[in-house]
């Protein structure tokens, strides 16, 4: 029991650092996606320190676990985790969005050591991840494949065509996690483009379906153990999230999708995260 509380407190702690760095990188980029990179942290950490078989030292070791960020656009938190674990110098991170450099505006295997799968046109990543799968049986390795979607990115026709293969085949080895935070680019999803009932749609593809509470440790990382044990069937968590989560005027504003901060909105936001003590608002 200790060491789980241990955890939990260690990943809240670091979930806090990296929202402070999200908006660092933000405000340094001058023009980028707050909103969508901090409603996806939470998972991210989760992933990053508490699942993933990784090693920063070696970004292309082939028995590595693969993730797939399919809505590249929240790329922010990804960087700044990447940074944190040493797979690049911090540095580089200031560089964000400008010709050449190591991070770019969405992610990008060539350029930047840690990332699995070049993120672009949304809808694509699950279709790689689902290749990457396909490709870990093939060679009976077993390795395990993770992806994040958005919930407006699912209105893409390549997703359920991925879904459809990647249950007909079977692909234990691969879990999706929607970032359920109700909002796209251009406005709240059920306006746009309803995709509900999210959880009826994967299981009528054969998916095993979870539901949580994406900013809430005690619900992820069950939620990764019990996705990962699963066999004959792929996995997708469906993960309530808040768009802008951790900064109070950016939360639940879409107008925050991608939006330069002000230098008194940049120190606001610093504030706040710095603000916060060990359990609130957070995890």
């Amino acid at each position: 029991m200790k060491e789980e509380k241990d955890l939990l407190l260690y990943l809240k702690s670091i979930s806090k650092k990296i929202r402070y760095e999200t908006i660092k990188l933000a405000y340094e980029a001058e023009y980028a996606h707050p909103g969508p990179s901090l409603s996806i942290t939470d998972l991210l950490v989760a992933l990053y320190y508490g699942e993933l078989n990784i090693d920063p030292n070696k970004p292309n070791w082939e028995d590595r676990d693969r993730f797939v960020l399919s809505k590249g656009h929240g790329c922010l938190s990804l960087y700044a985790i990447l940074a944190d674990l040493g797979f690049y110098p911090a540095k580089e991170n200031l560089k964000l969005r400008k010709l050449n450099s190591l991070v770019q505006g969405h992610p990008d295997m060539r350029k930047t050591p840690g990332i699995d799968f070049t993120a672009g046109s949304l809808g694509n990543g699950i279709g790689a991840a689902v290749g990457i799968a396909i490709s870990f049986k093939i060679d009976k390795r077993q390795h395990r494949v993770f992806t994040i979607l958005g919930d407006g990115e699912i209105q893409e026709g390549i997703v359920w065509e991925a879904a459809s293969i990647a249950s007909h085949l079977k692909l234990d080895n691969l879990v999706a996690i929607i970032d359920n935070n109700n909002f796209q680019a251009s406005g709240p999803v059920e306006k746009i483009n309803n995709i509900e009932l999210i959880k009826n749609k994967w299981e009528a593809f054969g998916w095993i379906v979870i539901e949580i509470n994406g900013h809430n440790f005690t619900e992820i990382l069950p939620a990764l153990k019990l996705a990962t044990s699963i066999t004959s069937k792929p996995t997708i968590i469906i993960a309530h999230t808040i768009k802008g989560k951790g900064v109070s005027f950016m939360e639940n504003d879409n107008s925050w999708h991608q939006r330069q901060l002000t230098k008194e909105q940049y120190q606001l936001a610093l504030n706040e995260i710095s603000s916060y003590e060990e359990g609130e608002k957070i995890g």
